[in-house]
């Protein structure tokens, strides 16, 4: 005779093996997000970084030249979370251009967001969207750059904080670095740990503190 449903038994187990393969499942998802948010920061400041080195804006010239640093950006995007922008303030006039930011070299697309919000125009990476992408609702800087919420790098690697964008400079490194700088970096979702990095004052060297 054709059985026509499980059983009690067959349901609790089936209960039983759901509830473990979820128990494993869970954390995995949340270290993956916090492992994907970790590699994604870490690249963009390694970017903003790297594209400081071959491209020197020093100007002794020109009092506002420390706006022309490549810099990285995070800002708020009206709904509780984050993104952020690699830009070089190029014309130097107190705003950003989608043309004035890097181009992602993992999709072609601009490091910028046009509306400051969580919504992603087709031309936008989505990787700067980190409120979107991984639930990022906390950018804290500290120590050499706090109260920021930028970084910036010249040709040598050297860090500079203080607000580039809106900024002239008395001397050639008045914003310089002058402490470690710690960024950290937290999660709409409580259960998912801190990220935290640190940059050297001196050579920008950008680490991970786990």
């Amino acid at each position: 005779m054709k059985r026509l449903a499980f059983t009690m038994i067959e349901l609790v187990m089936a209960i039983v093996v759901l509830g473990i393969l979820a128990a494993v499942a869970i954390p995995k998802l949340d270290n993956d997000i916090r492992v994907g948010a970790r590699d994604n920061i870490y690249s963009a400041l390694q970017y903003t970084r790297q594209l400081a080195l071959v491209d020197n804006k020093t100007d002794p010239t020109d009092p506002r030249w420390q706006q022309r640093l490549w810099t990285m950006r995070f800002s708020s995007d009206n709904d509780g979370g984050f993104f952020y922008t690699v830009s070089s303030n190029e014309n130097t006039n107190g705003g950003i251009s989608k043309e004035e930011c890097a181009i992602d070299p993992s999709n072609g697309k601009y490091m910028f967001n046009v509306n400051g919000d969580k919504d992603i125009n087709n031309d936008e990476s989505p990787n700067v969207f980190l409120g979107k992408k991984f639930g990022v609702n906390k950018v804290d800087f500290e120590g050499g750059c706090s109260g920021g919420q930028s970084i910036s790098f010249d040709h040598l690697g050297r860090p500079f904080v203080g607000g580039t964008l809106a900024s002239t400079a008395p001397d050639l490194y008045s914003q310089v670095m002058t402490e470690d700088c710690t960024i950290t970096v937290g999660f709409a979702d409580t259960d998912i740990k801190d990220l935290v990095f640190s940059i050297s004052k001196e050579t920008g060297f950008v680490q991970i503190e786990e």
